[in-house]
Protein backbone atom coordinates (compact mmCIF):
# COMPACT_ATOMS: atom_id res chain seq x y z
CA UNK A 1 0.00 0.00 0.00
CA UNK A 2 0.98 3.39 -0.52
CA UNK A 3 2.06 6.01 1.86
CA UNK A 4 3.64 9.41 1.67
CA UNK A 5 5.33 10.59 4.75
CA UNK A 6 5.45 14.05 5.75
CA UNK A 7 8.45 15.25 8.48
CA UNK A 8 10.40 18.98 8.88
CA UNK A 9 7.42 20.94 9.77
CA UNK A 10 7.63 23.18 12.95
CA UNK A 11 7.28 26.55 14.26
CA UNK A 12 9.79 29.27 13.23
CA UNK A 13 10.06 33.00 13.24
CA UNK A 14 9.72 35.39 10.73
CA UNK A 15 12.16 35.12 7.67
CA UNK A 16 13.57 31.88 9.10
CA UNK A 17 14.03 28.23 7.54
CA UNK A 18 12.50 25.00 7.38
CA UNK A 19 13.11 21.92 5.24
CA UNK A 20 10.71 19.27 4.58
CA UNK A 21 10.94 15.74 3.49
CA UNK A 22 8.28 13.51 2.08
CA UNK A 23 8.94 9.62 1.87
CA UNK A 24 7.35 7.91 -0.07
CA UNK A 25 6.79 3.28 -0.12
CA UNK A 26 4.73 1.34 -2.09
CA UNK A 27 5.34 2.83 -5.41
CA UNK A 28 7.60 3.33 -8.28
CA UNK A 29 8.17 6.86 -7.17
CA UNK A 30 9.98 7.77 -10.25
CA UNK A 31 6.97 6.96 -12.22
CA UNK A 32 5.35 10.05 -10.26
CA UNK A 33 5.33 13.79 -10.38
CA UNK A 34 5.21 15.22 -6.61
CA UNK A 35 4.27 18.10 -5.17
CA UNK A 36 3.30 20.02 -2.37
CA UNK A 37 0.09 21.78 -1.35
CA UNK A 38 -0.67 23.95 1.68
CA UNK A 39 -3.75 24.58 3.44
CA UNK A 40 -4.53 27.41 5.96
CA UNK A 41 -6.99 27.42 8.68
CA UNK A 42 -10.23 28.17 6.49
CA UNK A 43 -9.19 28.29 3.18
CA UNK A 44 -8.52 25.65 0.06
CA UNK A 45 -5.79 23.48 -0.15
CA UNK A 46 -3.60 25.03 -2.91
CA UNK A 47 -0.76 23.94 -4.72
CA UNK A 48 2.68 25.06 -3.78
CA UNK A 49 5.52 23.48 -5.55
CA UNK A 50 5.86 20.20 -8.23
CA UNK A 51 8.54 18.51 -9.61
CA UNK A 52 8.70 15.82 -12.34
CA UNK A 53 10.66 12.93 -12.29
CA UNK A 54 13.64 14.16 -14.41
CA UNK A 55 13.42 17.30 -12.17
CA UNK A 56 11.79 19.82 -13.71
CA UNK A 57 10.09 22.26 -10.97
CA UNK A 58 6.90 24.75 -10.76
CA UNK A 59 5.74 26.96 -8.50
CA UNK A 60 3.16 28.91 -7.77
CA UNK A 61 3.36 32.79 -7.64
CA UNK A 62 3.27 33.39 -4.49
CA UNK A 63 6.11 31.35 -3.48
CA UNK A 64 8.49 34.20 -5.81
CA UNK A 65 11.84 32.49 -5.76
CA UNK A 66 11.37 31.63 -1.61
CA UNK A 67 11.12 28.13 -1.90
CA UNK A 68 12.75 25.34 -3.87
CA UNK A 69 11.36 21.95 -4.35
CA UNK A 70 13.83 19.14 -5.10
CA UNK A 71 13.42 15.12 -5.20
CA UNK A 72 15.93 12.30 -4.77
CA UNK A 73 14.71 9.35 -6.50
CA UNK A 74 17.29 6.97 -5.22
CA UNK A 75 15.50 7.72 -1.47
CA UNK A 76 11.98 7.89 -2.63
CA UNK A 77 11.99 10.88 -1.19
CA UNK A 78 11.30 14.83 -1.82
CA UNK A 79 11.76 18.26 -0.09
CA UNK A 80 10.64 21.36 0.03
CA UNK A 81 13.11 24.16 1.23
CA UNK A 82 11.18 26.86 2.70
CA UNK A 83 13.35 30.28 2.99
CA UNK A 84 11.99 33.87 3.83
CA UNK A 85 9.09 31.98 5.78
CA UNK A 86 6.44 34.68 6.68
CA UNK A 87 3.57 34.84 8.63
CA UNK A 88 1.28 33.86 6.21
CA UNK A 89 3.04 30.61 5.25
CA UNK A 90 1.31 29.25 8.20
CA UNK A 91 -0.52 26.35 7.13
CA UNK A 92 -0.50 22.84 6.62
CA UNK A 93 1.68 21.10 3.79
CA UNK A 94 1.12 17.90 2.04
CA UNK A 95 3.09 16.07 -0.04
CA UNK A 96 1.19 14.14 -3.13
CA UNK A 97 2.01 12.12 -5.65
CA UNK A 98 0.60 12.27 -9.13
CA UNK A 99 0.41 9.42 -12.31
CA UNK A 100 -1.92 9.32 -15.00
CA UNK A 101 -4.09 7.39 -13.09
CA UNK A 102 -3.97 7.55 -9.30
CA UNK A 103 -2.65 10.15 -7.12
CA UNK A 104 -1.92 9.94 -3.55
CA UNK A 105 -1.90 12.31 -0.47
CA UNK A 106 0.42 12.20 2.81
CA UNK A 107 -1.01 13.48 6.17
CA UNK A 108 0.57 16.48 6.03
CA UNK A 109 3.11 18.41 8.78
CA UNK A 110 2.55 21.85 10.20
CA UNK A 111 4.48 24.70 9.66
CA UNK A 112 3.56 27.72 11.97
CA UNK A 113 5.51 31.27 11.02
CA UNK A 114 5.58 33.43 14.36
CA UNK A 115 7.54 35.36 16.82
Amino acid sequence: QVQLVESGGGLVQPGGSLRLSCVASGMIFSDYVMGWYRQALGKQRELVAQISSGGRANYADFVKGRFIISRDNAKNTVYLQLDSLKPEDTAGYYCRSTSFTQNYWGQGTQVTVSS
